[in-house]
């Protein structure tokens, strides 16, 4: 099972608190909305990416678990 980070760009208001939490997997375009890295959350960093989901303000970021 592998997990990858989504993104409601409707919902975003682009507070860019998720990039500052997992810049690894998370950057920034030009107004400040979320562009995700492709591919599953590593091991190492899915500690990081679950708090980058729970404190995103606006609900817009979540974690999709499927088989690798």
């Amino acid at each position: 099972m592998t997990e990858r980070l989504k993104v409601d760009m409707i919902a975003c208001d682009g507070h860019g608190v998720c990039a500052e939490l997992v810049p690894e997997l998370i950057g920034l375009d030009e107004w400040g909305y979320p562009i995700l890295a492709d591919g599953p959350v590593p091991k190492e960093l899915r500690k990081h990416a679950r708090k980058a989901v729970s404190l995103c303000p606006k609900i817009a970021l979540s974690l999709a678990t499927g088989r690798s």
